[in-house]
């Protein structure tokens, strides 16, 4: 175990022999550290976190801090995060509240950037990158392989759909499908097409790609259906192509946020 003479690290803390933690890094009792975890200088690890194998964390670093909500009282809450997760610099990820799960979880193999925020009660999947001071409110929901632009603003309770990418400094304030391109803020927020780059990136074949391009012109370039009517047309023409059921499920799971469908400007 490579732990430097600085570091603080609390009774009750459980740190993997193969784990390194960094110069004045402080622990708390109930953090549980996997192997080959790098916990870099003058990080603070608080509360009840959980974290796999392989993570690194930069300095400076604050996860598992009390939430900033005004009716937290100290209750019993978490971070869980995944394995082999980059986490630069300056990064706060704050514990969930009784008022949800009580969780907030990091997934698998993500990049968080520097000066990020996650609040409490979000839920990120695997594989998603945040650029430079992406911020995300309480209760967010974020799928695989999404990517955010630096800057970015998430208002809480919004759910980002996988391979989705969101240009930087957007600001979002209501669900984004999954695998479109997206940017813009709040009532200016335009989605521009499908991210072909990621679906490719992510092994999707040219054919699954055809078809939720075919989807996406039914419910977002076509002035002659409803949204109900081209959900179900996409889904009838489409029943077994995984990212188009996806799509659909997306929009109809949608409640209290909405979700966006504006398409350069139109409705």
């Amino acid at each position: 175990m490579n732990i430097h003479p600085t570091a603080v690290i609390e009774s009750g803390a459980e740190i993997h022999e193969s784990a390194t933690i960094g110069a004045f890094t402080v622990i708390e009792k109930n953090v549980v550290i996997g192997p080959d975890c790098t916990i870099g200088p003058h990080a603070f690890v608080s509360g009840h976190v959980s974290m796999g194998t392989g993570n690194k964390i930069g300095p400076f670093t604050c996860i598992g801090t009390p939430p900033q909500d005004l009716k937290y009282n100290g209750e019993d809450t978490r971070v869980v995060i995944g394995d082999h997760n980059t986490i630069r610099e300056y990064v706060s990820i704050h514990r969930g509240t009784t008022h949800d799960s009580g969780q907030t979880t990091i997934g698998s193999h993500n990049l968080v950037m520097a000066y990020c925020h996650i609040a409490h009660d979000c839920t990120l999947g695997d594989w998603v990158i945040m650029a430079n001071c992406a911020t995300l409110g309480g209760h967010v929901e974020v799928g695989d392989y999404a990517n955010f632009g630096g800057m970015v603003g998430v208002h809480q309770f919004s759910r980002i759909g996988a391979h989705t990418y969101i240009g930087g400094m957007s600001g979002i304030g209501k669900d984004v499908p999954p695998y479109v391109i997206a940017s813009g803020v709040r009532n200016k927020m335009r989605i521009t097409g499908i991210n072909k780059v990621g679906l490719k990136r992510s092994g999707y074949d040219q054919e699954a790609i055809k078809k939720v391009q075919k989807a996406f012109g039914y419910i977002f370039r076509s002035s002659e259906m409803l949204l109900n009517e081209a959900l179900d047309k996409s889904l009838a023409e489409f029943p077994d192509c995984e990212p188009v059921v996806t799509l659909v499920e997306f929009f109809r799971s949608s409640n209290r946020m909405g979700v966006y469908r504006i398409f350069n400007g139109k409705e």
